[in-house]
């Protein structure tokens, strides 16, 4: 009886092998992508984007434009002043506007003195007294323009109110920029608008694309489910419905900087006709236009951020 040839010896740097379960590979990107369908141009996201860039494309332009002009109106106001005379009689009223005018060409700190003619005062009047500024039954006081050599100061016009107490008792000194005070305060109340306008405009942003990717979510919640079971993660799935935000609010974006920019150049040529110096110092530079082309990229930013969040939460309440 032959006996059966014995078995080859194991090493013991060999070790045994037991058969185990195979490991989950992840999903490719490009085959979750084509299981979770894209959205497209038709949805209203798109277009509720590119009417709230063009909202805050038209404020920004409105607060920098307001900005300039009281920067430039500060900046023209800020070494003049104004000497006011109220006098009945109209050639003594002339007399002392001369008077005034040499006596503060003695002084080293103006650089320039004009008397203003009375028909300049009258032009000026006529659009809110009508007739009654040619009318001999209300005195038009006499002004007298002033330009010092830097910028006024209330110790300037205390200064030249002193000197021209001792010779023109009834002259009254004013810092020009000081009658713009108001106009100032209204501009920068107007600024504040802008800001907080441009804010509850982020927020509806926000909020419509917070909207938007929930819906999303929900409607392909099964499809995700099942790229879950077939490897997918949760940062895949991030990233395809990041992919549809970023197009969406890229498209919505750009049309609505085209959008608010005519808006913006319709706006301008409008102010323009009116032919008023002081609006004009409003208009905007290339470094305003530069911050208004950045408004479509900060929303497409807020959109991306506001996608993944909302993502990212929808996929943790799976769990």
């Amino acid at each position: 009886m032959s006996s059966a040839p014995p078995l080859p010896e194991q090493s013991a740097d060999e070790s045994v092998r037991t058969p185990g379960p195979p490991k989950e590979r992840p999903m490719r990107g490009g085959l979750a992508a084509r299981l979770l369908p894209q959205t497209r141009f038709g949805g209203p996201i798109p277009w509720v984007i590119a009417i709230l860039i063009a909202l805050v494309v038209v404020a920004a332009a409105g607060g920098l434009a307001l900005g300039n002009l009281a920067e430039n109106a500060r900046s023209d106001l800020s070494d003049a002043v104004t000497v006011q005379i109220v006098e009945a009689n109209a050639e003594r009223r002339a007399e002392i506007a001369t008077t005034v005018a040499n006596t503060l060409m003695t002084q080293p700190s103006v650089t320039s003195v004009r008397v203003v003619p009375e028909d300049e005062l009258v032009a000026l009047l006529e659009p809110w007294l009508g007739t009654g500024a040619t009318s001999d039954e209300i005195p038009i006081p006499a002004l007298v323009d002033v330009e010092l050599a830097r910028s006024v100061s209330s110790e300037d016009v205390a200064q030249l109110q002193a000197v021209l107490d001792e010779t023109v008792p009834n002259a009254r000194v004013d810092a020009q920029s000081d009658w713009l005070q108001p106009v100032y305060d209204a501009l920068a109340a107007l600024q504040y608008l802008a800001l907080g306008l441009i804010a509850l405009v982020a927020f509806a942003t926000a909020a419509a694309v917070w909207l938007a990717a929930r819906n999303a979510f929900t409607n392909h919640r099964e499809t995700v489910e099942v790229i879950h079971l077939l490897g997918g993660t949760d940062a895949q799935v991030t990233r395809i419905f990041q992919r549809s935000v970023l197009r969406e609010a890229t498209f919505g974006s750009i049309i609505g900087l085209l959008l608010g920019v005519a808006a913006v150049w319709l706006l301008g040529q409008q102010f323009a006709a009116l032919g008023s110096g002081m609006i004009g110092g409003g208009g905007l530079g290339w470094s305003d236009w530069a911050i208004i082309g950045l408004i479509p990229a900060a929303g497409v930013l807020l959109a991306l951020v506001t996608g993944r969040i909302t993502i990212r939460l929808a996929l943790r309440s799976m769990l």
